[in-house]
């Protein structure tokens, strides 16, 4: 994690996801993960509630990555690692034919 205007870096690592998959709209597809996170690993104090947004295509490419604390933008981002494992998750055979059911017409 990257805290903006700091110049410390931590690496999570994460073990496990919990996914909530949703169709926004005929573009886009939201994806809110839960974290459990690697023995050793913590998140940073201040947040309460660490989740992020993976926003997706239709098509499944993920577009954006955002921490969030509480369900909101937060004053972090993520490290290239950590965009990497997420990516690796989102890009699974299993989560994708998830984006791609509710990609199909209703």
């Amino acid at each position: 994690m990257i805290k903006y205007g700091l110049d410390r870096v931590t690496e999570l690592r994460f073990q496990a996801f919990q996914p909530v998959i949703e169709r926004r709209d005929e573009q886009w597809i939201d994806i809110m993960l839960r974290f459990e996170l690697a023995p050793g690993a913590e998140v940073p104090e201040d947040l309460i509630d660490f989740t992020a947004l993976v926003i997706c295509a239709t098509d499944g490419t993920i577009v954006q990555m955002v921490p969030q604390d509480e369900g909101c933008d937060c004053e972090y981002q993520f490290t290239v690692g950590e965009k990497e494992q997420i990516a690796s998750y989102i890009n699974q055979p299993a989560i994708q034919t998830e984006i791609r059911k509710l990609s199909s017409p209703q």
